[in-house]
């Protein structure tokens, strides 16, 4: 028999698989010879004593041998005619393309950006000559923005689809099987290149089409219907239906809709700066040690508060990892973070960011649907031109930027292009910088130690999400004013993250099949 139970484990027992089937045996008050085996099947950390501890759920078999649950899905090469466009290769296209193959279709996937691999050499220049490739960046390519940026994977979305399938789907291509048990887990920017070519081979070996280096510049629509897509000004692309998944930086998409009158959305947002600690300095008030135990992670934090009827939180928080470069244009400085599996920089950063309502924009009404990019925009120009007209970041002494007093001395960056003091609270809207300077202090109630002169802020952090939202109908999740076009995931506004992106990249291939079955 198989009983589920849960237990707390100390850090230096956490990996030690003989030591926690004994700790289940005498919670269960069985002989240890019972007790077969013990799977893990969730496990988060508690700080909130002085003694940090795992608590950990799973399964004791019991006078039976331990069997794994887990089932791979089979990916055959499809046989029908019928074929649909996919514009993004990021979760949500890729996720659409795996699940329109399960679906016996077969999928295009048609990508601004170059292949995982290729996009190294864009993502070097940009960090060390500050020369930005508008079509592969950190946000455009292969995998799409996650795939550089962390791979977190922890979500809310569990009312929108299944969300251990998607974490089975990568751990299938070759992620860490402890993305299935963690509380927060994350494959890290080092392991997700290979997942996402190992998602690219099982879509070609199936019968799907890549197509790199291919930017979007039209779709073929006739009389209300979309019949393909237009590449590079010229070549057609012709399909059945077309999903649209181009992420929340691609905004040449957004111009397209609005030129073919097919309607767009404005949204709320969020923009702000990317805070830096010393990594141990976060481990020290998290976890109540000088001294983090080799068994525990970087430790990460998520606050958040309201001023002013505006909410203000932390916003990809990246725990032993590193500041980038996340622009899409020679003109603007935008920023993310990033770390790899083992997150074992010396730094923690995160985005600390304040809502935008479309109140906070009537300066740029004129330009109606678009006025939240243009408010986005003159942020970013104003930390490119803060920066010397390059890649390097503004930065400020978080105790410095409260004050509004520019910083004599800054800490050490984990951020390549490096930083200038600059006076943050002049780039930023005063509403942005109010919310920040009253957070940061009020940030500090939560985590005592937070607010210290060893913490800096960069400029900017603005593509939090889109400002547009695509629409869509309810049922059919085509657009209202085009049968077959499909808007899909964070650039549409239906997603905040990779797995929530993952899961409407399947919804969406779900109501391609549909509208092609009608």
């Amino acid at each position: 028999m198989i009983k589920e139970i849960e237990l707390e484990i100390y850090p230096q027992n956490i990996n030690d698989s003989e030591s926690i089937r004994l700790l289940a045996a005498k919670k269960l008050e069985l002989n240890p010879l019972e007790v077969k085996g013990f799977q893990v099947t969730k496990r988060s950390i508690d700080s909130r004593s002085r003694r940090p501890v795992f608590r950990v759920k799973g399964i004791a078999f019991i006078n039976e041998n331990p069997k794994s649950t887990r089932q791979l899905v089979v990916f055959n090469p499809v046989k029908s005619n019928k074929k649909v466009i996919i514009i993004g290769s990021g979760p949500a296209g890729l996720f659409a393309a795996m699940k329109l193959i399960e679906l016996g279709i077969k999928p295009i996937i048609v990508e601004r950006g170059k292949d995982v691999q290729s996009r190294r050499k864009d993502l070097r220049e940009i960090q060390q000559n500050g020369i930005v490739n508008p079509d592969s960046n950190y946000c455009f390519g292969e995998g799409g923005a996650g795939t550089y940026s962390d791979g977190k994977l922890y979500t809310r979305s569990n009312k929108r689809g299944d969300v251990n399938r998607i974490l089975n789907l990568f751990v299938q291509h070759g992620a860490q099987n402890e993305i299935l048990i963690d509380a927060h887990p994350h494959i890290g920017s080092n392991v997700l290149p290979k997942v996402i070519q190992n998602i690219r081979k099982t879509i070609l070996e199936s019968g799907g089409e890549f197509h790199f280096e291919s930017k979007v510049t039209n779709f073929i629509i006739t009389d209300r219907k979309i019949f393909g897509v237009i590449i590079n000004e010229s070549a057609e692309i012709i399909g059945d239906a077309v999903i649209v998944a181009t992420g929340h930086s691609a905004r040449d998409i957004y111009h397209l809709f609005h030129n073919l009158n097919l309607t767009l959305n404005p949204k709320s947002f969020a923009v702000g700066v990317r805070i830096e600690h010393p990594q141990s300095l976060i481990d020290q008030i998290q976890y109540h040690t000088s001294e983090r135990h080799p068994n525990l992670p970087a430790s990460s934090y998520a606050l958040a508060c309201q001023v002013d009827d505006n909410g203000v939180y932390s916003f990809c928080m990246c725990p032993g990892g590193v500041i980038i470069p996340a622009s899409t244009g020679e003109e603007e400085l935008v920023l993310n973070g990033m770390s790899v599996s083992r997150r074992d920089s010396p730094f923690a950063n995160s985005g600390i960011v304040v809502s935008v309502e479309e109140k906070d924009w009537r300066e740029f009404s004129d330009h109606r649907v678009f006025a939240g990019i243009e408010y986005q925009k003159q942020i970013e120009r104003a930390a490119f031109e803060a920066g010397g007209k390059t890649q390097r970041a503004p930065a400020q002494r978080i105790t410095d930027f409260v004050v509004k007093k520019i910083s004599s001395s800054l800490p050490a960056t984990s951020y390549i292009p490096g930083v200038v003091s600059y006076p943050i609270h002049e780039i930023l809207p005063r509403k942005i910088v109010r919310g920040l300077a009253y957070s940061l202090k009020y940030f500090d109630k939560r985590m005592k130690g937070y607010f210290t002169e060893a913490a800096q802020i960069l400029a900017a952090e603005t593509r939090t999400s889109s400002p547009i939202r695509i629409p869509r109908d309810k049922e059919t999740m085509m657009h209202p004013d085009c049968e077959g076009l499909i808007p899909c995931g964070e650039g549409a506004g239906y997603a905040g993250g990779i797995v929530s992106a993952a899961i409407d990249g399947e919804h969406c291939a779900e109501a391609a099949v549909k509208k092609l079955e009608r």
